[in-house]
């Protein structure tokens, strides 16, 4: 079995240290590298690749919002999680907007650490549930959208754009809309296509601008 391969960014030793063992615990995850700046975050990944970055974002010499910048404009296959104590709106919206796709503060379990790293793996989305409203929040007012949805997707594409939002997986969306893993799969790629972006949380925030979806959608 292929491991994901990790990346941890974090200027405290003894957080990233901490975060280091719990993964290694798990039989499906190793971690490649260990940076405590911003720099060295985007010099890692370039050397090492990894498949996700746990990225903070207050950091010396280059903050989590810039090395997000870089690395995905450098790797952009590389999942960044982000992984914060701060839940401010001048932090969440242009670590979305550069790529990020997820955005966890640092109350959740280690358990929802590593299933977020999963899932960002997969190519899913995870944003915790206070940065999910905030996000709600900022689109909430529009007065109405600019493109209709079925201008742009079909029904059944709407469907799994409104369940992706949810924070579902592809398996979960699949036993939902009764469809297989291989058809949320190519739905979700089709969607990307259609709107111009390349991952789950960019979907959801271009549906979200274009008022698309409404609070009840979002968990």
């Amino acid at each position: 079995m292929r491991k994901i391969r990790v990346l941890l960014v974090e200027d405290h030793v003894v957080v990233r240290e901490s975060i280091c063992q719990l993964l290694e615990r798990e039989s499906d995850l190793m971690v490649v590298g260990q940076a405590g700046d911003g720099e060295e975050a985007v010099e890692l990944t370039r050397r090492l690749t990894p498949d996700v970055v746990v990225m903070d974002i207050s950091m010396p010499k280059l903050n989590g919002i810039e090395a997000t910048k870089l690395i995905k404009a450098r790797n952009p296959l590389t999942a960044v999680l982000i992984l914060t104590a701060y839940d401010y709106d001048q932090y969440i919206f242009p670590l979305l907007e550069v790529g990020a796709c997820g955005y966890l503060l640092k109350e959740v379990s280690g358990g929802e650490l590593i299933e977020a790293i999963r899932a960002v793996y997969r190519g899913e989305s995870v944003l915790h549930p206070t940065v999910a409203r905030k996000v709600v929040e900022r689109f909430r007012h529009l007065t109405g959208p600019s493109v209709r949805p079925f201008d742009l997707l079909t029904e059944r594409e709407m469907a799994v754009l409104k369940a992706a939002a949810k924070g579902m997986s592809n398996k979960d969306i699949a036993e939902e809309l009764c469809l297989s893993v291989r058809t949320v799969e190519a739905h979700l790629g089709t969607i990307f296509n259609k709107l111009g972006v390349g991952s789950r949380t960019e979907a959801v925030m271009h549906a979200l601008k274009n008022g698309w979806l409404v609070l009840d959608d979002i968990p």
